[in-house]
């Protein structure tokens, strides 16, 4: 075989891998230039203040002097705050609580809201609405609606039947459960909206054989409609448990972590130590923890759920 005779043979051999894997490459970088901006944009708004609030979490600042390294010490304060440790309990009861039950509702409420009844748009709406609504807005509403006087709608509906007035925002006993209740009113919208979106994309070929196959509604609804919802319920209970413990503006308003307390969680917690006792290193820990406990919730979320696919 000749040297010509060989290099042609190397080159026809070469080419048609070359054809092959030219559109792929080409796809690559256009993905990776897509996702340029958004990687940019978490890596300047996200990777960076986390690196930062780590370094800081290591030193004593307080904004006017010089951070000084303290090493571990901030986190072994966390250790011993037991306001800090009340603010988690709180949020966990508010999840525990608050998530399951508005997750409830909103398959409640796709699941109807999937079906061709009258009105279904304007309902959508109602149920959509106070997700849109600026949080401001949605705790002075309530603020009214709790009003421990007889002007209070709360009070006042339960003045018909003879209790109260009950008060609702300053009782420790009361405080945590009205606050669960604005979160479950809140949340549900979003819920519904995503799992009317997965509804809606089930196949009806499936519920069609299993009516053939003498299913009845319950029997469709645990066999189809949940397995089929599983991606959604994932994607909804990590969401929701990570603004669960984001949550701040509502409470600000509400009660301040009040009474005695009994209503704080973690972001105002974080606020009140970086921003009332100028303690930027030890909230700079506690942020840190709150990160670390949202990837462990994370983490048993896809546990509990049984991951993202619909198998």
């Amino acid at each position: 075989m000749t040297a010509s005779t060989a290099q042609s043979t190397r080159v026809d051999a070469t080419t048609p891998r070359r054809r092959r894997g030219g559109p792929r490459a080409a796809e690559s970088r256009w993905g990776l230039l897509l996702a340029a901006p958004a990687a940019l944009h978490t890596l300047i708004w996200i990777g960076i203040p986390i690196i930062v609030a780590f370094i800081l979490s290591l030193t004593a600042y307080d904004v006017v002097t010089r951070p000084q390294f303290t090493g571990l010490a901030n986190y072994a304060r966390i250790f011993q705050d037991e306001i800090f440790w009340k603010a988690v309990l709180n949020n966990v009861i508010i999840a525990g609580v608050g998530i399951p039950i508005s997750m409830f509702l909103a398959l409640v409420f796709a699941v109807m809201l999937n079906r061709a009844i009258p009105g279904r748009g304007i309902f959508r709406v109602m149920v959509f609405l106070p997700h849109i609504t600026a949080t401001v807005a949605v705790a002075m509403i309530w603020l009214w609606i709790y009003s421990p006087s007889t002007s209070g709608l709360m009070n006042t509906v339960l003045g018909v039947i003879g209790i109260g007035p009950l008060p609702f925002l300053t009782s420790p006993n009361l405080a945590l459960a009205s606050v669960i209740l604005v979160t479950i009113w809140q949340g549900i919208g979003l819920k519904m909206l995503i799992y009317l979106a997965s509804l809606q994309g089930v196949d009806e070929q499936l519920y069609e054989a299993a009516s053939i196959d003498g299913a009845n509604f319950i029997q469709k609804f645990r066999r189809i409609t949940i397995p089929m919802l599983r991606p959604a319920t994932f994607f909804i209970l990590v969401t929701a448990l990570i603004a669960n413990f984001q949550t701040f503006d509502l409470i600000y308003i509400l009660t301040e972590g009040g009474p005695a307390n009994a209503t704080n969680v973690v972001t105002y917690r974080i606020y009140q130590t970086a921003f009332q006792e100028f303690r930027f290193g030890l909230a700079s820990a506690q942020s840190v923890i709150l990160l670390l406990m949202l990837i462990v919730l994370t983490f048993f979320s896809r546990r509990i759920v049984g991951g993202t696919d619909g198998d």
